[in-house]
């Protein structure tokens, strides 16, 4: 590793993928993650690549589009209502098996809601929010050295399988300061791209990329090609972290800033003589289920806990095949649950599972 700075959580973002090799910048500000496209605006000149503030959402989507086709590393950033606008163009690049990375600074809603932290887009991103069958790698940081690791890992990600992955985070992780240390020598891991766009120079074939199939038995099956895609990604790419989960009466399950409020609750039940564990997701697509699954084997009940009305709470019931209860605690409009009533919750169940 190498210098060690404080920065701002958006802006680490925006350095990470300078450092993974961005090269191309599509954005529309938006509230709580202006502060990716201001950082980008100024260092994507300076090492060289291209930074455009689109006209809006829809259009800087369509411009990642088109600048990913050529193989550029590309990304492109927003928030919660921002990030639905986007959609459409985003399963045409999921259906055109192009690489690049989104970023999702999440804000309460539903609506224009406000700009405080929420976690109310699961189902938007983990579960594709646009139209047909597409997935797209999702990866869920809890710190704002988190936030350089998993961008990097993203791009790279995106690259080898040719798919796009996400950034999800929170307002509280966007705007927060902590001291990260960044590597001398990126892991920017480079992948042959001989489907890119560019220019033939009369040396080969024409590539084209396209999304469009018009014959039913074409289509269907790219759609069979691209699910053994996502089940090798499936099996290959989640990632979790465990805390205190293998003799664990009650497992909390939390992601981003709700594990980082309870991993202080975990430990304080421990020294207190309760058997809490914390599980926490840090690839919510893939997410983790053979793992969850394992524990759910050994625990007594599952808490999902969430910055919104219950989201991953049915993944976490999917995956664990309901074979013990799974609770949920969940505060949204941008409040934070306090440790103390996430601790008297915990207490709760406890008593009720003993």
């Amino acid at each position: 590793m190498g210098e060690k700075l404080l920065m701002k959580g958006n802006e680490v973002i925006a350095e990470a993928a300078i450092r993974a090799g961005c090269k191309c910048y599509f954005g529309y500000p938006i509230t709580p993650q202006s502060e990716i496209g201001n950082y980008m605006a100024k260092r994507m000149p300076e090492s060289g690549g291209c930074f455009v503030q689109a006209e809006s959402e829809v259009a800087a989507i369509n411009m990642v589009y088109g600048a990913s086709s050529t193989g550029s590393r590309t990304m492109t950033s927003s928030s919660s209502p921002g990030m639905a606008l986007k959609q459409e163009g985003i399963s045409y690049i999921a259906g055109a098996e192009l690489p690049a990375v989104l970023v999702n600074v999440v804000r309460a809603g539903p609506g224009l809601g406000g700009i405080l932290p929420a976690q109310s887009d699961y189902f938007l991103c983990v579960k594709g929010g646009g139209h047909g069958d597409y997935k797209q790698i999702v990866l869920a940081p809890a710190s704002v050295q988190e936030m350089y690791e998993l961008t990097v890992s993203a791009f790279n990600l995106s690259d080898k399988y040719r798919i796009l992955s996400m950034i999800y985070a929170d307002g509280v992780l966007g705007q927060m300061m902590e001291v990260v240390e960044f590597r001398d020598q990126e892991e920017a891991i480079p992948v042959p791209k001989p489907w890119a766009l560019t220019g033939t120079k009369n040396q080969r074939d024409n590539n084209i990329v396209t999304s469009v199939r018009i014959e039913a038995a074409d289509l269907e099956q790219h759609n069979l090609d691209l699910k053994k895609k996502y089940e090798l990604i499936a099996e290959a790419e989640s990632k979790y972290q465990a805390l205190h989960c293998e003799d664990a009466d009650i497992i909390v399950v939390a992601y981003g800033t709700c594990a980082r409020i309870l991993s202080g609750v975990v430990k304080q039940a421990r020294k207190d003589g309760l058997k809490v564990g914390l599980f926490r997701p840090i690839t919510l697509w893939p997410f983790p289920e053979k793992a969850l699954l394992n524990y759910a084997s050994k625990a007594k009940a599952f808490l999902t806990v969430e910055l919104s009305n219950g989201q991953m709470v049915e993944d976490v019931k999917l995956y664990s095949q309901c074979k013990i209860p799974v609770h949920f605690y969940g505060r949204n409009g941008g409040m934070l649950p306090s440790q103390d009533e996430l601790y008297t919750k915990i207490k709760e169940l406890y008593q009720y599972s003993e």
